[in-house]
């Protein structure tokens, strides 16, 4: 993913959402913020899928307060969050 803008691809909200799923998958909620926050400072429009796959990341690594203050963040950005986004936020305090 890194190689991309070295590469000159432009990163877009789907590369970055596979990118923080990847992380996800891992575990890796550390490297999965850090793309998410990656994305606001690029200026790349975060939806409801990135925002999920980054809830969902915390889920995995048991931040309930990360998932949480994602999850407002979404509704203070008019980001329409879905079942997917609740459900990991609730697991995520289930597990914390």
């Amino acid at each position: 993913f890194r190689a991309m803008s070295v590469d000159g691809v432009a990163r877009d909200t789907i590369s970055y959402s596979a990118a923080i799923s990847s992380y996800e998958k891992f575990g890796d909620w550390v490297h999965a913020l850090e793309l998410f926050r990656e994305m606001g400072d690029g200026f790349v429009e975060r939806d409801t899928i990135v925002y999920s796959a980054a809830i969902s990341a915390c889920e995995k690594g048991d931040e309930w307060e990360h998932a949480l203050l994602l999850l407002k963040e979404m509704e203070k950005g008019h980001v329409e969050s879905n079942a997917i986004s609740y459900s990991a936020a609730v697991s995520a305090c289930e597990n914390g």
